[in-house]
């Protein structure tokens, strides 16, 4: 009973930041939210901005959520998306058309993954932190596709630091296209992605020695699983999840490679798996309300609010989530 009224008081503190933040930027909360809502759901356009940032996040998201359950804080998903689509955009330039796509698509995965292995490696045999390796990865990054897209990969014709754009043949089709409402091929395989992931954790071999290494990396060696392999086989699938994402974000949104390519997916997606809690499922609807925010925030600043308010509500979220998290965990241990 006292937990519950302490996390109570946590939410209701939460929601009074959020309002008093709001009052300070001379905005009024209840026009703010109004705003916050049209801006992302609104319309049939303004629905089709959300899942298009939605589709990212949810996709980037399950590549965190898989790391998380082998114990590891894949904080390298900015950088592996960003190699991912700088493999993906070289591809299909190369070879256009649907055999462009498939291709394109393995070469982002195949290049995440090799991204985020050394971190698994350092990690398994030398006790390196992941945090550690995957952020200054991250950096390596982005100053290697940066100088790619600057130097041999830039199209001349184009003015900043930029590929071609990719041939119209090369475009994953969107499975809905009508009244200004797009719904994306890439947002399909991230649902089905979260929905498998939910199910593969919990009836296959694999995922259950996914689960006891992040439980407990001893007792899963007492129980004869190589705990070094799978944490390396699980940053190296987080790795080429994330580089699948960033393949989709050129195929499906941009359409081509540039410097500054991500917004901030990568980081985004770890606030999608810890408020998605334990189970992938939780991935969808996290993704989503991340997706509102993003696409509502810049709706909001009508109001007087600024944009970055949103982070502030995301937070909010995602420390009263942790505390019930914990909560539980305090339940099931007592």
């Amino acid at each position: 009973m006292k937990r519950n009224i302490g996390i109570a008081i946590l939410a209701l503190c939460g929601i009074c930041l959020i309002v008093f933040a709001m009052m300070a930027a001379g905005a009024k909360p209840m026009e703010a939210f109004q705003g916050l809502i049209k801006g992302s759901l609104g319309s049939p356009a303004a629905i089709a901005g959300t899942l298009r940032e939605t589709t990212p996040l949810l996709i980037a998201g399950i590549a965190v959520f898989f790391a998380l359950r082998a114990g590891l804080f894949n904080i390298g998903v900015e950088g592996q998306l960003t190699v991912g689509a700088c493999a993906c955009a070289f591809v299909v330039l190369k070879i256009p058309g649907p055999f462009g796509i498939v291709l394109g698509t393995i070469a982002g995965m195949v290049a995440g993954g090799l991204w985020a292995m050394p971190a698994g490696l350092i990690k398994a045999y030398r006790g390196g932190h992941e945090v550690i390796t995957t952020i200054m990865l991250n950096n390596v990054a982005g100053l290697f596709t940066l100088a790619l897209v600057s130097g041999p990969m830039k199209d001349p014709t184009l003015a900043g630091t930029t590929t071609a754009n990719i041939a119209e043949s090369s475009h994953l089709p969107a499975v809905y296209d009508q009244n200004s409402l797009t719904i994306s091929l890439a947002l399909v395989f991230g649902l089905v992605g979260a929905i498998y992931l939910a199910g593969w954790f919990k009836r296959t071999v694999a995922g259950y020695e996914v689960r006891a290494v992040g439980a407990n990396p001893t007792a899963a060696a007492v129980a004869g699983i190589s705990a070094k392999n799978v944490i390396v086989r699980a940053m190296t699938t987080s790795g080429m999840i994330a580089g699948f994402a960033g393949a989709m974000q050129v195929l499906a949104f941009e359409h081509r490679f540039y410097g500054g390519f991500s917004p901030g997916y990568g980081f985004d997606a770890l606030g999608v798996a810890l408020l998605a809690g334990q189970s992938a499922f939780g991935l969808i609807p996290s993704s989503l309300l991340f997706g509102i925010l993003a696409k509502g925030g810049t709706a909001i600043q009508i109001y007087g609010v600024p944009k970055g308010i949103t982070t502030v509500i995301l937070g909010v979220l995602i420390v009263v989530a942790a505390a019930i998290r914990y909560r539980k965990a305090k339940a099931v241990e007592s």
